[in-house]
């Protein structure tokens, strides 16, 4: 537990120039600001354990019936190819062809020769053999069409027990596109990216993906199917990613824990909003098709908790990101001007808040409005007015996911910032800088140098004293193990 938080207090310290050891009065607060995170987030944490412990689904899918789309009949497989050559031609013509090979067409097949067109791919099989041909489904055709050399995937009836194209049955019947290698190439290039902009921090924070995604694929979506307590679960799951990301992205450091405290706020603020506008607004998935089969498939499922779990963790990356940049915001203001009152802290730290909340909301009301574009455009052809669109079954659920998790996240930054002035106030001076050399370098006047008054720039202040500073140090100081770390990053 002293090494946990002997880590958690060492987070503002990476940036000191490393060439001394804090004060003993500085250590002595530095230990008291991490007892008080620590008195706050441990009971915190150990209660979620404890809560995650008790909801822990317990994997049954007993009474739970859902036809999987991709089971086949006896005889009956799905196959992969690349598409060959296209062709357009009579529906019926076309499908006798494809299991007769040019024999006498039925009855119904002569009369339907006036008929409408379907689009054919001849598809070479990657199992091997002749290539084969694939009826294409109508709404593929018009709105994106197949070309040859594209990868799809289709069914194949042609070893059917009862099937026979004689009877006006296709043979091989598409089903979709294999986009295995773009996202696997995406995917790629993504963690490349991150890995090579933000190093080792972005490698962790790819491998605290992968465990948000374990909690909740075996967790929060199995507690769901089985009635667990929509509220519960989705605060106990969330918290529980929030603390495995921050920490093992952010490491043990006191702004990584007044992040998290700020998280944990603004978590609870959007369930209980999520929890009032779920029931005030009537959200229960009206008109929506996976609504209409989850309701069908359990009794146990129920869709305003699912909405209402949803509407919570549709908000924790944002939430994540305002959070641990306003806690760092903080300390980089501090680490510039150690000797600034925490009224004047807080105050600069807020106007880079103000700009974040700025450009989150607009992100989060872009990232939903871009998800339910076919809606959009749907809702927009009904012709309706403006207040009955944004009400309507199809866009109120968006809607109010965008209120909910703005809000949220836009009450986190006050929090987050005062409690991380607080923290970073109790803990002292910077290392190595004596206090009456921090006051006189950043009261008004100064040995010459700019001051800070209530409507001066803290920035301008804090970047003169630390150039004043630097050039106050020895150059022939080796840097100390701890200096080396900051300078690399």
């Amino acid at each position: 537990m002293y090494e946990v938080l002997q880590l958690m207090g060492s987070g503002h310290s990476h940036a000191s120039t490393g060439h001394s050891e804090p004060t003993p009065q500085a250590m002595a607060a530095r230990r008291k600001a991490n007892r008080i995170l620590a008195a706050v987030l441990i009971p915190l944490t150990l209660l979620t354990l404890a809560g995650m412990a008790m909801l822990w689904p317990s994997g049954s899918k007993e009474g739970i019936s859902l036809a999987n789309p991709y089971s086949a009949a006896p005889g009956v497989t799905f196959d992969t190819g690349t598409i060959q050559s296209v062709v357009s031609e009579n529906c019926m013509q076309g499908i006798a062809q494809q299991g007769q090979g040019g024999q006498a067409q039925t009855q119904q097949g002569q009369q339907s020769q006036q008929g409408s067109d379907c689009t054919f791919a001849f598809t070479e099989p990657d199992k091997g053999g002749s290539p084969v041909k694939v009826v294409i489904n109508p709404d593929v055709a018009k709105s994106h069409g197949v070309k040859p050399g594209d990868q799809i995937r289709y069914l194949n009836l042609s070893n059917a027990q009862g099937a026979s194209a004689s009877k006006g049955s296709p043979a091989f019947i598409f089903v979709d596109f294999v986009r295995t290698l773009p996202i696997v190439l995406l995917a790629l290039l993504y963690a490349a990216v991150v890995i090579a902009v933000a190093r080792w921090r972005g490698l962790r924070a790819l491998i605290g993906l992968v465990g948000a995604y374990f909690v909740l694929a075996s967790f929060m979506l199995p507690g769901l199917v089985e009635g667990k307590p929509p509220l519960l679960l989705a605060l106990v799951g969330s918290t529980v990613i929030m603390i495995g990301v921050l920490y093992f992205a952010h490491g043990f450091s006191a702004r990584t824990s007044t992040a998290l405290l700020g998280t944990m706020f603004g978590l609870g603020i959007t369930a209980l909003l999520a929890a009032w506008a779920t029931g005030a607004a009537n959200l229960a998935g009206v008109g929506n098709h996976e609504a209409t089969t989850l309701v069908n498939t359990s009794a146990n499922i129920s869709i305003s908790g699912v909405i209402l779990c949803g509407l919570i963790i549709s908000g924790l990356g944002v939430l994540n990101d305002v959070t641990i940049t306003q806690s760092s915001a903080v300390w980089e203001l501090y680490e510039l001007a150690p000797g600034s009152s925490a009224r004047k802290l807080f105050t600069s730290a807020m106007r880079i808040g103000r700009d974040h909340i700025a450009s989150t909301v607009y992100t989060i009301a872009f990232a939903y409005a871009g998800a339910a574009l076919p809606i959009l455009i749907i809702v927009m052809l009904y012709d309706l007015p403006l207040a009955d669109t944004l009400t309507s079954a199809e866009l109120s659920e968006e809607v109010i996911r965008t209120l909910v998790g703005s809000i949220g996240l836009v009450l986190a930054i006050p929090v987050t910032t005062l409690i991380a002035v607080l923290v970073v106030k109790a803990t002292g001076v910077r290392a190595g800088v004596p206090e009456a050399q921090v006051l006189q370098a950043t009261e008004p006047g100064g040995q010459g140098e700019p001051g800070m008054d209530d409507t001066g720039s803290l920035a301008a202040a804090a970047l003169a004293r630390r150039s004043r500073l630097s050039a106050a140090e020895p150059e022939d100081t080796p840097p100390t193990r701890r200096g080396r770390r900051a300078d690399r990053g």
